[in-house]
């Protein structure tokens, strides 16, 4: 992956901040090559049980726990990217360190912790963002500045689609009691989506094929002022199926859905935190508070598949 050339004068004020990723899988490397489009170091790379291999951040020290990492005054940034159940802990006891972090989505596996980590964030004198990268997705984030400015209107209906294959999937992620599932781990980018659009979410049903982890779930979601979203999520097409994704929305005044679009969402995402950890402010584009939205909604879906019930939130 590329990104943008570093300027002299962006290569000193990069070096004002330096990086400290925890997790050294798939999300930690896309991370690793953002910061290092952006010129900003990455200086270690938390992994407790092996050594990391990143490719975009070859010269990073290797720590074993979270503490060992900030004990290196030179952190200002840790970007989160490790398994679910972990963000919570990590985010707020980096949080507490005076650290700022980028926060690897869903915000957390339980809406108490959610809620833990918005109030840590509160409090803290870092910044806060989590990761709905989509929002940063160069068609996703066009649409959302046509019907921001009026493109169709009120918006009334959504139709999402998020399908892929997922053959090397971790043990972790197919454990619905680590992960959250499906609707947790994979369609809360489109609950996200169907939040930013629609408003305040009033109710949930999801519904589910046969299968495991990957089968598909359809889920309806119901919005204050009478909007409605659908969202199909697919995760266990066959091997080489290629990764798809769409976005239809109905307005009042029209239609409107993704066009093609160039640009690394991963580096667009970095930058942007970087703006609001340099001017010290919270990321409206991303606000915490949206994250947690997100997971209720996709912890609302799981109470519906587990209960098969419409789920008032």
């Amino acid at each position: 992956m590329t990104g943008p050339a570093v300027t002299g004068a962006e290569a000193h004020s990069a070096a004002a901040h330096g990086v400290s990723i925890v997790g050294a899988g798939r999300m930690a490397e896309a991370h690793a090559r953002a910061w290092s489009a952006l010129g900003i170091p990455v200086l270690s790379v938390v992994s407790p049980r092996r050594r990391p291999s990143l490719a975009a951040a070859p010269d990073a020290r290797w720590a074993t726990t979270l503490d060992d990492a900030l004990a290196d005054p030179a952190v200002t940034i840790v970007s989160v990217c490790t398994p679910t159940p972990t963000h919570a802990d990590l985010a707020i006891r980096a949080l507490a360190s005076g650290r700022n972090v980028l926060l690897e989505k869903p915000i957390a596996l339980t809406l108490d912790d959610a809620l833990a980590v918005q109030e840590a964030a509160s409090r803290a004198s870092g910044v806060l963002m989590v990761a709905h990268v989509v929002r940063f997705f160069p068609a996703y984030a066009a649409l959302a500045g046509r019907i921001a400015a009026g493109g169709v209107g009120t918006v009334r209906a959504l139709r999402a689609t998020r399908m892929t294959s997922s053959p090397h999937r971790p043990e972790w992620m197919a454990d619905e009691e680590r992960s959250g599932g499906l609707v947790v781990d994979l369609a809360i980018h489109d609950f996200d989506q169907a939040n930013l659009h629609l408003g305040t979410p009033l109710a949930v049903t999801a519904v589910r094929s046969p299968g495991g982890y990957g089968a598909p779930v359809s889920t309806t979601i119901e919005y204050a002022g009478g909007g409605i979203a659908t969202v199909l999520t697919v995760g266990d097409l066959p091997e080489g199926f290629a990764f798809s994704t769409s976005l239809d929305i109905v307005g009042t005044d029209g239609v409107d859905a993704l066009l093609p679009a160039d640009g690394e969402p991963f580096v667009a995402q970095a930058a942007y935190f970087l703006d609001c950890v340099r001017a010290g402010v919270a990321p409206d584009r991303c606000p915490t508070s949206a994250a947690v939205d997100a997971l209720r909604v996709a912890l609302a879906a799981r109470e519906s598949l587990r209960a098969s019930t419409r789920v008032v939130l």
